[in-house]
């Protein structure tokens, strides 16, 4: 079970998976130095699993680019006979 699905669109920009891994190696280093090692070495281990998934074994899929929508000719019809017809008052629109 993945906690980080590296194939999400958001972590597609290396600033977005360096900015994760450095806040969470950040973090462990605060709770060290604040003398708190039980929440640093879990921060630590967030760190450490984040590299692993957004780095170590990170494979980018090109994005899906989806075809695009022709309009139907029957569409296209029924849009040109409302734009022809007049408006209630009698004078077209």
């Amino acid at each position: 079970m993945q906690l980080i699905d590296p194939n999400h669109p958001a972590y597609r920009r290396l600033w977005v998976r360096v900015a994760i891994v450095a806040v969470c190696f950040g973090w462990a280093v605060v709770e060290f130095v604040t003398g708190d090692p039980f929440w640093g070495v879990l921060a630590g281990g967030a760190g450490a699993y984040s590299f692993y998934i957004l780095f170590w074994t990170f494979k980018p899929q090109p994005p899906a680019t989806e075809p695009v929508a022709q309009p139907d000719a029957e569409e296209e019809e029924g849009s040109a006979a409302t734009a022809e017809k007049p408006s209630k008052d009698g004078q077209a629109e």
